[in-house]
């Protein structure tokens, strides 16, 4: 049963993912706020309108909407409220909720791209692009305004925008400073590490993103704040001294999975799906575009540190030991 924390209300919503429950929080403010909205299912605008309906109200009585970031768990269920409420995010959303064929034309070129140069099997390329139906989960609408570095959040007197790439290039953390609170999407989880995801660049013709890297410098970025609670995007809310202890332990879990990868290049070099072969024998096939962000992760990594130098052999990739 959803209930009030001061002016903070967390509501647990299904989602027919893998990863489970995704956490919707209702702030009040000058205007009562939703924080993420969902997945667009029966079942989750079912538990949605029963969450709001133990806190005394209804669909019809949030005024406004903020994304932590676009992935359709968080930002698919726009489509449950009215049109001309607004809805706020950081601008790299935007992309994603257009929902245009030109956009699906360039995720999949890239995708396809990389799938070439990561020596991906022919077989499992089209797991990688998204299909017109595939994008059912998310909702079209435009954002009445974009959310950036210190940004204060509109109608949320105290709370203050912090950018926090990584799990994705729209991913926003929320922070008030006079008690410490953070609302961190899916940037901080108790008790999973989310996963870098890959993305094509913003701008077309740019560098990749080399999200796992963002999300390290994101996660350092938060020991520089006084953070009292962080309510996750999923699972528990992480308290006081637990955060700092968290993100250490995710640094060195990541660390480890890293030198992991290292052990594996020096026995040859290896294509970035050959490595994702052996770091996950037995998911890969399933997941492959989650298992390939997950290994390029690593790899993107290891090259910062100088630890792996690149070859391209028949435009593919290949890593081996510096």
């Amino acid at each position: 049963m959803a209930k009030w924390n001061g002016d903070i209300a967390k509501i647990a919503l299904p989602t027919p993912f893998a990863v489970g429950d995704v956490n919707v929080y209702v702030v009040k403010g000058d205007v009562l706020t939703l924080i993420d909205t969902g997945v667009k299912t029966k079942r989750s605008k079912e538990a949605l309108t029963q969450g709001l309906a133990d806190l005394g109200l209804e669909l019809s009585d949030i005024e406004q909407i903020i994304l932590t970031h676009h992935h359709p768990d968080h930002a698919g269920a726009l489509d449950f409220f009215a049109k001309e409420i607004p809805v706020y995010g950081h601008k790299n959303n935007q992309r994603w909720l257009d929902i245009s064929d030109d956009f699906l034309e360039t995720h999949n070129c890239f995708f396809l791209e990389y799938a070439t140069k990561f020596g991906v099997a022919e077989e499992l390329k089209d797991k990688l692009i998204h299909h017109r139906d595939d994008i059912r989960f998310l909702s079209e609408r435009k954002l009445q305004g974009y959310l950036a570095e210190g940004d204060e959040l509109p109608g949320l007197p105290g709370w203050k925008t912090i950018e926090t790439p990584g799990h994705a290039q729209s991913h926003l953390s929320f922070y008030r400073e006079s008690d410490g609170v953070m609302i961190a999407g899916d940037h901080l989880l108790a008790k999973i590490s989310p996963n870098p995801l890959m993305e094509p660049p913003i701008l077309p013709g740019d560098n990749r993103p080399r999200p796992l890297l963002q999300y390290n410098a994101s996660l350092q970025k938060l020991l520089g704040f006084s953070i009292s609670t962080v309510y996750s995007g999923h699972g528990d809310e992480v308290n006081g001294d637990a955060v700092a202890d968290l993100i250490q332990y995710r640094f060195e879990r990541q660390h480890n999975r890293a030198m992991q990868v290292k052990s594996m290049l020096s026995i040859k070099p290896l294509s970035v799906f050959e490595v994702c072969q052996q770091l996950f024998p037995k998911v890969y096939l399933q997941e492959v575009g989650l298992t390939l962000s997950e290994t390029i992760g690593q790899l993107d990594y290891l090259e910062d540190l100088g630890e792996v130098e690149t070859a391209i052999e028949a435009g593919v990739i290949l890593y081996s030991i510096a």
